[in-house]
């Protein structure tokens, strides 16, 4: 078992650092509201002062933070991480493999698992590594129902060796977990995902409107297009949120229109056009001015229903 480090503990952060305390490993936490989960230090977790303690704690050290400016402050402040892997440790522990003792920086890994920009991430790495830690972007998918019942999926950048050697800790939070390739990677791979996911999203509000406005029954559409070809997790998911106006968040509007910002800002720098994801980054938008931002992503529907006049009237009572 390893001294693991948990630095933000907000919808995602919170209860995958509860599965890493459940598969037995100590936790070293920190969260700048303080921690607040109270099963997480009834369970053994430290809270520390800052996330320099934690570094200095812990062998592998996680951070779960809103963007990248957050993940800036929390590495490299002036008690951020790099400072605790520039101190002499307090407890080496042991990774989940039997590896190498942390130390002042050798031998200890860095996974940040925020979603935030590919090319801050390799820069955050190199400073990282500077030091003698190695460095894992780590991004996920699954919403707070898969950070709950450790489903989600997680895309890795970094080398193969920190992850096998951390490839025991994502299994705990995840079940598709994939090394896509060098720092970096796994950002970008993230970027993809939300850009699938946003445009998901706006396919299936624009369907149901569309259903609902001609006059069927908007739960019974969603039912049939769940057997055919139409069927997919964001429908049975996000298509249920949306019928039941159930917008409270497990992935907020101001957090996806954050990375479609990543993939248009990448867009434009690769030279490539993205016009659905440009039109998706609208409708977020056009929420965002209406009071929407902390509202969940699948309230992107409430742009369309604006821009039609006609509000969806929600799940049937035989649906």
């Amino acid at each position: 078992m390893a001294n693991v480090g948990f630095i933000g503990l907000g919808i995602m952060g919170g209860p995958m650092a509860l599965n890493l305390q459940k598969g037995g490993h100590q936790l070293f936490l920190h969260s700048r509201s303080g921690v607040k989960e109270k099963a997480l230090l009834d369970g053994g977790g430290t809270e520390c002062a800052s996330p320099a303690e934690v570094a200095k704690q812990a062998e592998f050290i996680l951070t779960m933070l809103p963007n990248t400016p957050d993940v800036e402050l929390v590495l490299f402040a002036e008690k951020g991480v790099a400072a605790g892997l520039t101190s002499p440790s307090v407890s080496a522990g042991s990774s989940p493999s039997g590896a190498r003792d942390a130390g002042a920086g050798k031998g200890k890994v860095v996974i940040d698992m925020s979603s935030i920009s590919p090319l801050a991430t390799k820069t955050y790495a190199a400073r990282i590594r500077e030091l003698g830690a190695d460095y894992l972007d780590a991004p996920v998918s699954g919403g707070d129902v898969g950070a709950r019942n450790a489903t989600l999926t997680i895309m890795v950048g970094g080398s193969e060796e920190a992850f096998a050697r951390a490839k025991p800790l994502f299994e705990l939070m995840g079940k598709n977990v994939t090394l896509v390739g060098a720092n970096g990677d796994g950002q970008t791979t993230k970027v993809a995902n939300q850009i699938i996911v946003a445009l998901t999203i706006e396919a299936i509000s624009e369907a149901l409107v569309f259903a609902a406005k001609a006059g069927a029954d908007p739960a019974k559409v969603r039912q049939a297009l769940m057997g055919g070809f139409a069927s997919s997790r964001i429908l049975e998911v996000h298509g249920e949120r949306l019928l039941k106006r159930n917008f409270e968040p497990g992935f907020r509007i101001e957090l996806h229109q954050k990375d479609l910002s990543l993939a248009l800002e990448g867009a434009k720098a690769l030279g490539v056009s993205l016009p659905n994801t440009a039109t998706c980054q609208e409708l977020f938008n056009a929420c965002v001015a209406n009071g929407f931002a902390k509202s969940d992503h699948s309230a992107m529907v409430r742009a369309l229903e604006t821009l039609a006049n006609f509000t969806i009237k929600g799940l049937s009572k035989k649906a």
